[in-house]
């Protein structure tokens, strides 16, 4: 598999400003609390708590035309005779969603949840953002303020502009390696790879005395750096008592740093120590060569993905009316696949939404279709939907916010019916 030296640089860019952070710290873990320039609201909307909302950030930039595959588009075929997903009624075929659209076959362990009624999916969004470039499609998607002035995270807005009486260490945190360009302006957010490993660098009869020692070493700095402080011990004493042992409802999490961090938000979700937002990622969707179709490359990437979401569900499934699984990326792919067999940047890609508030069992596509005529720049499938809709759907509708012209300077949200209002669900 091969990647553009754009997407390789931003990977390796990430290992060292995790790995910095890591040095000389207490924690074993890459960075605790994150204080920083904090976005502030004068008048934050004052309600009750919806949503636990995970976000799962698919970098890379995914080949949504082979994800949410428009097997109904003849044009899909001759633009991809090598790449392109068999009709359900073929041999490894797509799998059905509404006689138009299919999942990729290493998704089917979503196809029960999607009958549900627990998933639907997007087809043909994304965001104004038409750079091609990783970097910045990145930044302007979790920045999601175009043209604005503003650099904050859409996620920290969310959080700014809400005031639950959450007082929590880990109402926002990313499970990974570093805080996601989406919860830049939240404050002290909270970074941990696992529950196990945020602890103190000591031995276990010493991790209370030298707590309580930190504890008492912040207790006056009314600063960043004292904020940092007792937002960590606050969050060492909120893990301490969380089972980690307990083995999942369902099928097994995969055993991969996306499997263990999907389990990881679901033990939060559990044991309801104030989470509203966690971020996660996965990676390496950057398929310029050896994609593979059916099978190959990215149908284990899928099949990861897949897993990963599937035994979330199904392990916190009574709690799923108050938890919503949002999955995007940065931009999708061009519609014909290339010489390499792998597909180049475009723009209009898909979204998948997951749990029990979701309109689901539909795919939300105002279809542009894939005739030459229709596509977009260099030839990329044509946006549709701007991704905001359906986040500001999901902030509205399930995270009781209404304040969404703060979350989204100068743009108007538009609802697709994706999402009931959080008092509709049980």
């Amino acid at each position: 598999m091969q990647h553009c030296n754009e997407y390789e640089t931003l990977s390796r860019r990430g290992m060292l400003t995790g790995g910095l952070r890591a040095v000389g710290r207490l924690l074993d873990v890459p960075q605790a609390t994150a204080p920083g320039l904090e976005v502030t609201f004068a008048d934050p909307h004052v309600g009750p708590r919806g949503d636990t909302l995970v976000c799962v950030f698919l970098r890379g930039g995914i080949d949504g035309l082979n994800v949410v595959v428009p097997y109904g588009d003849p044009t899909y075929y001759d633009a991809r005779p090598t790449l392109a997903i068999n009709p359900p009624d073929r041999g490894t075929g797509a799998v059905d969603l509404d006689g138009f659209f299919g999942l990729h076959p290493s998704l089917e362990p979503l196809g029960a949840i999607y009958q549900a009624g627990s998933l639907a999916a997007v087809q043909a969004t994304g965001s104004p953002d038409d750079s091609h470039s990783h970097f910045q499609a990145m930044a302007e998607m979790e920045r999601a303020s175009f043209g604005s002035g503003v650099y904050s995270g859409w996620l920290a807005r969310h959080l700014a502009t809400l005031d639950t009486g959450n007082t929590s260490a880990l109402r926002a945190l990313s499970i990974g390696e570093m805080l996601p360009a989406s919860l830049a302006g939240a404050g002290s957010a909270t970074v941990l790879r696992s529950i196990e490993a945020f602890r103190l660098r000591a031995s276990d009869e010493d991790q209370e005395v030298l707590r309580d020692l930190l504890a008492f070493l912040y207790e006056g700095e009314a600063n960043a750096l004292g904020d940092a402080g007792r937002g960590t011990v606050e969050t060492i004493r909120a893990l301490e008592g969380i089972d980690t042992s307990t083995p999942p409802r369902g099928r097994a999490y995969p055993e991969t740093v996306f499997g263990r961090a999907m389990q990881t938000a679901a033990r939060l979700i559990r044991a309801e120590v104030g989470v509203e937002v966690a971020c996660l990622d996965l990676g390496g969707w950057d398929t310029h060569a050896g994609q593979g179709g059916a099978e190959g490359y990215m149908a284990t990437r899928l099949a990861e993905l897949a897993n990963g979401l599937a035994a979330f569900y199904e392990d916190i499934e009574p709690l799923m009316g108050r938890v919503t699984v949002l999955v995007m990326s940065e931009f999708g792919r061009r519609v014909r696949e290339n010489a390499a067999l792998g597909t180049d940047h475009g723009t209009g890609n898909m979204m998948l939404l997951m749990g029990n508030g979701i309109n689901g069992g539909q795919v939300y596509a105002d279809w542009p279709t894939l005739h030459p005529d229709a596509l977009t720049g260099p030839g990329d499938l044509t946006i549709t939907t701007d991704y905001r809709d359906i986040l500001g759907e999901v902030i509205s509708a399930r995270l009781n916010n209404p304040r969404l012209a703060d979350v989204f300077p100068e743009y108007t949200v538009a609802p697709r019916g994706v999402a009931r209002l959080s008092t509709q669900t049980p």
